[in-house]
Order: C-alpha cells, then structure tokens, then sequence
C-alpha cells in the first residue's frame, strides 16, 4: 500500500454502531446537565424517540453507568463512570479528605484500618492505617486485590450497581451460592465481615462511605481473630458508621 493509499484509508470515517453512538450522546447529556436530568429532558435534547431512550437508560442503569435514586424522577450518572473518572483522578484529595475518619476508626479500634475504592472488576487501597507497623502499610496502598471473599469487596459487590457483573465478565465462578449469600447479608446489615475468609488468622469487618447517595469508597478494620471475635466486629461496625456519618455530614 502506497503512502497516499495509506492516508486515504485512514482518513476514512469508521463504521459507527448507531447504539453505542447514542449511549455516549445520552450519558453527555447527563453529564451537561450537572449530572442528572429527566427522561423527558434527554429524550428531547437527544432528538430519540423517548422509549429509545428508556431503554437504552434501563441498559445503562443495569451496567451501572447511570441510577435512579428513591424518589427520584432524574437520571444520574452511575458509580461505574465515576469510578472510571475516579482511576485517572485525584485520588489524594478522597485519601485527605477521609484521613482524620481514618485515625479515628484505628485509634478506637486498636486494628489496622484501610481505605478501599472500586478500580474495575478489584479493589484498590488509597489509604492503609496500621498501628503496629506503618511501613508495610505505606508499602500496600495501591495495591488491587479481588472483591470475592474480603470486606471491602463485599461492599462493592453489595452496593455498586453491575459490580457483580463486572467480577463474573472476568471471573465467571467467582460468585458462587455461599458469597451471593454474604452479599444479600450485607445488604440487609449495611455492612461486611470477612471471618478468615481472605486470610488465614485474620477477620475484618468494613462499611460503605457515601456521596450523594453512591458508595464511593469501603473502610475496614483489620487484625487478629483472636482480637477481633465476630460480637466485637459488629460492635466496631456500629462505631465506624457513626464516624463515617459524621465525616458525611462535616464535608457536605
């Protein structure tokens, strides 16, 4: 192929696929429009049918790139396009912003406490607090671990829409009977504990951090079975969610 032939061809306008052209155009819709608009609103601004649009939102909403919130007649953008905003973002400015929460949880605690964020179909750890040896936390933070089994993954898994989805297009049995179970406990709790599930001699019990209604992020207490029984788990749990919510409520 000549160097003029070579031009040509890659001037060429690709052949575009209408229902991905116009998933994209729906979600910048969303997007200009502060992050939520109505049905009715992005039907028109789009120019597509309304039941197209529906439908196309209803796809988007099961993949979790956008949401319905109770009560709520708009749709906004969904934690899974703010978490792939979030992995080229300032994750410094999350991590500063829930570090005093975090020194709290560990100083009450006595355990080792982590910050987690969804970083695809994994976990990632922007901020890992550990009393007894701050060095080897400073040396895994960063680190991506898998959501089935830990805490922290089980708030993802249980309160991220298409988050379970996500796991099984890479891991097809990865959520088999006993860890759907654990999910729809967590659900129900509000939150997670990891009884040697993930490391041997360890137990752990994590809770949702919130923003505007989205969990964004998990935080974890970490340590020995042997300091940290299941009854004192749920009590550190009740703790966490009080310090959580009152962090919440300081940085609205």
């Amino acid at each position: 192929m000549s160097v003029g032939q070579k031009s040509s061809s890659m001037g060429k306008t690709p052949k575009l696929i209408q229902s991905i052209e116009r998933s994209a155009a729906l979600l910048e819709i969303i997007a200009q429009a502060g992050g939520s608009a109505r049905l009715r609103e992005i039907a028109a601004i789009s120019g597509i049918e309304k039941t197209t649009v529906h439908n196309i939102l209803q796809t988007l909403a099961h993949l979790g790139y956008v949401q319905r919130r109770p009560g709520d007649m708009r749709y906004h953008l969904g934690g899974r396009i703010l978490n792939l905003s979030r992995i080229v973002g300032d994750d410094h400015a999350l991590r500063d912003r829930m570090r005093p929460t975090l020194e709290i949880i560990a100083r009450e605690s006595g355990g080792t406490v982590h910050l987690g964020v969804p970083s695809g179909d994994k976990a990632a750890y922007l901020d890992i607090i550990d009393p007894h040896d701050p060095d080897i936390a400073a040396a895994r933070v960063q680190r991506r671990e898998a959501l089935e089994g830990s805490a922290v993954g089980l708030i993802f898994l249980a309160f991220v829409p298409g988050m379970g989805k996500r796991v099984l297009s890479t891991r097809a049995n990865a959520l088999d009977a006993g860890v759907r179970q654990e999910i729809e406990a967590v659900r129900i709790k509000g939150y997670a504990l990891d009884l040697e599930t993930y490391r041997p001699g360890q137990n752990a019990v994590a809770v949702p951090w919130r923003e505007n209604g989205e969990v964004r992020a998990s935080i974890a207490v970490t340590g020995p079975s042997s300091r940290l029984p299941p009854a004192r788990l749920v009590r550190l749990a009740w703790m966490m969610m009080k310090h959580v919510e009152r962090a919440t409520v300081q940085q609205c």
